[in-house]
């Protein structure tokens, strides 16, 4: 495992990292094969795991800290997110300084911890001024109660308004987001990338397998595989992803995977470290042998002529507007 700074600051994460919005807590079973994911992804030398308040209502953040406790604490980077709903009050969501201070005391109290390690707004809230939400992150900053904070899935003007205000009022900077970003959807290279590089913004993507897209077991023509997310997700978000065209583009990549001697996975994943501002990619694994497919991307290099090669199967265009 290889390890990167997120952005210019001093914290150091595996260029793999562990997400629990797909762990599965339904059971006994499920959540031993749980266990053995978090185990496995340590064992690997995944030293950051994410998690949210959201996630199965705070169970996944009470799961994930109870597995983490076999660890010495030094050695792991976990984080956690506020701003859904968490309750039917008025005050129980968004990121005022009431929901921001009592939730993130029941994430540490659901996790067992004393201070988490980045903590991300996981997205805005126009219903409470900019100015307090910062504010009220850096005092946990100082509080010791959190060491990084960061936004996930904020527009380019919603994180430069934020860096401006920081600096304006003089806080502890904001210094990590967690937006969407794979070879489907690159959106953040048309802005946000450029706003983090100025600001010495880390970035740790979340879905860099396009909900499964981007594995290769989804073929034009042929049936769902049994089991895979298409087939029982409720918000059927990779069955939207499946059309000819993606799934086009897969089969011509996936034969670069194969002349590369790599898994498709592995492909998508070194293709999103390509970029120096990537800190981390936030992976997913309902199976421990996933984990070892993932952690296989991590110091896998592309040359120029496969990223080119690449680039022009995913014929991405940037947003470009002339002016004058």
């Amino acid at each position: 495992m290889q390890y990167r700074n997120i952005g210019k600051w001093g914290l150091k994460v595996s260029e793999i990292a562990l997400g629990s919005w797909m762990t599965d807590l339904s059971g006994s079973a499920a959540a031993e094969t749980a266990k053995e994911c978090i185990r496995a992804a340590y064992d690997a030398g995944v030293n950051f795991f994410d998690c949210a308040d959201a996630y199965s209502g705070g169970a996944a953040e009470k799961f994930l800290g109870k597995v983490l406790r076999e660890f010495p604490r030094n050695s792991y980077v976990v984080s956690s997110k506020v701003f859904f709903p968490m309750g039917p009050g008025a005050n129980d969501w968004g990121l005022s300084r009431k929901h921001i201070v009592e939730q993130l005391d029941r994430s540490l109290k659901n996790m067992g911890l004393d201070y988490l390690d980045m903590y991300f707004c996981h997205r805005f809230d126009p219903t409470t001024p900019i100015e307090e939400t910062m504010q009220a992150l850096s005092d946990m900053v100082a509080a010791g109660k959190i060491l990084y904070y960061c936004v996930s899935e904020w527009s380019p003007v919603q994180i430069t308004e934020a860096v401006a205000v920081t600096k304006e009022l003089h806080l502890r900077p904001m210094n990590v987001i967690q937006p969407q970003y794979n070879m489907a959807d690159r959106y953040i290279e048309d802005e946000i990338v450029g706003i983090c590089e100025k600001n010495g913004i880390g970035i740790v993507p979340f879905s860099p397998l396009a909900q499964g897209l981007l594995t290769g077991k989804y073929r034009k023509g042929a049936p769902l595989p049994a089991g895979s997310r298409a087939t029982h997700q409720a918000d059927k978000q990779i069955n939207n992803l499946l059309t000819d065209e993606n799934l086009g583009k897969v089969e011509k990549l996936s034969a670069i995977a194969e002349r590369l001697g790599v898994s498709m996975s592995v492909l998508a994943l070194a293709w999103i470290l390509r970029l120096r501002q990537i800190s981390s990619v936030i992976t997913g694994a309902s199976r421990p042998e996933q984990i070892a497919a993932n952690v296989a991307a991590s110091g896998v290099k592309l040359d120029e002529e496969t990223l080119k090669e690449i680039d022009g199967i995913l014929a991405y265009k940037p947003f470009f507007r002339k002016i004058g």
